[in-house]
């Protein structure tokens, strides 16, 4: 078969790696100039290692990225590093993973208990879906209880998903506590390192990446899937496109009157946007790596913190694989309508670098040796009640046209473990 994939994401590079080892001539067409999509990473130029635009690990749990790295013969190269993830509460750096210090949290013992069974609970339980029929906030509040979710819980789903918080459904929560690990796993020489690697076993199989090179619509012509590039007309037998839900309609505008479009039309996201900063010194000095701060309003002006999680990469990897840099991650979750989507980057990082005296007040601006700031509209698809019933099909009713979105991958949560499962899962659909 003669096949395009329209993304040269996770998911899509994952899909032609079982599709071209099949036999088959597959085309990947990316609008950006390198492949990754929303795992892609830069490099500055006195760094040996990329870092991610979004920030990303895997868990020791992640089967399917290591599985697809065995395949490929490097699995050896991807690392799992323990690192130490933290909660701001009351002013305190308090560690939050798995620990003795979990006795030290400051509760009663009754809300520690009740956090404690809770957790447990949601960590051993095997099913997901009785779950989605209720709110993760209805959830907590008549089993843990006011004290250890008002501290905890709240403040993360309020920072995640603002004023949504409260709709989201306990099966999304159940994903993110089932799978995690306590070693959190990249890829030597980063992220990007990694997807070239895919990239490069991918073509050398026979498949090819046009890059810079985006597709202005898909369409059937003569019962045949057909996108049209810069132009021009080209005919395959199958389409893969792993575009938002809003640009595979923009694409693809014969699925706009029908049941599937209205599917795709009704999902709800957020998007997402990290500043990050090199610095000339330490800001987490205890250590941490990933700093959870709480959000008391989905007012960002009315929170302490104007960005929901604090990560210092380099207390996780060594700075030497970055020229000695330091490396922070100061990241958010808001809708694609909010300011910090229309502010430029001078402002973005005013603003949030103004917060840092707060967690280490011998923080300076003379610290920042340089900042970027990468904004993504969608990053973080939001599962109301019932979910599941309103996801569209990977399928989709135009012949031969498969869609992949991280908006497929319900009940886990975004990320590319699950952008590989599902990419490998269409190319499977599309040989049987």
């Amino acid at each position: 078969m003669k096949i395009a994939i329209i993304g040269a994401g996770v998911t899509g590079m994952a899909a032609a790696w079982d599709l071209v080892r099949a036999g088959h001539e597959v085309t990947i067409y990316e609008a950006e100039s390198a492949v990754g999509g929303l795992a892609g990473g830069f490099r500055d130029d006195h760094w040996a290692w990329s870092l991610e635009k979004f920030y990303h690990h895997w868990f020791q749990s992640d089967v399917d990225v290591l599985k697809l790295a065995e395949e490929m013969g490097v699995r050896d190269q991807i690392l799992f590093p323990r690192p130490k993830t933290s909660f701001w509460i009351d002013g305190k750096i308090l560690r939050s993973e798995i620990s003795p210090s979990a006795l030290f949290l400051p509760l009663s013992l009754i809300a520690k208990l009740r956090f404690g069974a809770v957790g447990a609970f949601v960590k051993l339980f095997p099913f997901w879906k009785p779950l989605e029929r209720v709110t993760a906030d209805a959830f907590f509040l008549r089993f843990m209880g006011e004290e250890a979710y008002g501290k905890f819980f709240r403040p993360l789903l309020i920072g995640k998903f603002g004023e949504q918080y409260d709709k989201v459904n306990m099966a999304w929560m159940w994903a993110r506590v089932k799978t995690r690990t306590l070693r959190l796993g990249i890829f030597t020489g980063g992220f990007q390192a990694f997807l070239d690697t895919m990239a490069k076993a991918i073509t050398d199989r026979g498949a090819k990446i046009c890059l810079n090179t985006p597709v202005e619509k898909i369409e059937l012509v003569n019962l045949q899937p057909t996108l049209t590039i810069k132009g021009e007309q080209h005919s395959f037998d199958r389409v893969l496109t792993t575009t938002s839900p809003k640009l595979l309609l923009k694409m693809a505008p014969a699925l706009a009157n029908t049941s599937y479009g209205d599917q795709a039309a009704n999902l709800s996201s957020i998007g997402a946007l990290c500043v990050i900063l090199a610095t000339k010194q330490q800001l987490l000095t205890d250590g941490t790596y990933w700093l959870n701060l709480p959000a008391n309003s989905p007012d960002k002006k009315k929170s302490r913190f104007p960005f929901l999680a604090l990560v210092e990469h380099t207390n996780w990897m060594d700075k030497a694989n970055y020229g000695g840099d330091h490396l922070l991650y100061l990241g958010d979750y808001v809708p694609a309508n909010h300011e910090y989507f229309r502010l430029t980057d001078e402002e973005v990082v005013e603003r949030f670098t103004a917060a840092l005296p707060t967690i280490n007040p011998a923080f300076s601006k003379d610290w920042i040796r340089k900042a970027w700031v990468f904004r993504a509209p969608y990053a973080q698809p939001v599962p109301y009640i019932n979910h599941s019933e309103d996801i569209p099909a990977l399928q989709t009713p135009l012949p031969g046209v498969f869609w992949g979105s991280m908006s497929q991958v319900y009940p886990w949560d975004r990320g590319t473990n699950y952008a590989v499962r599902m990419g490998r899962e269409i190319a499977h659909m599309m040989l049987k």
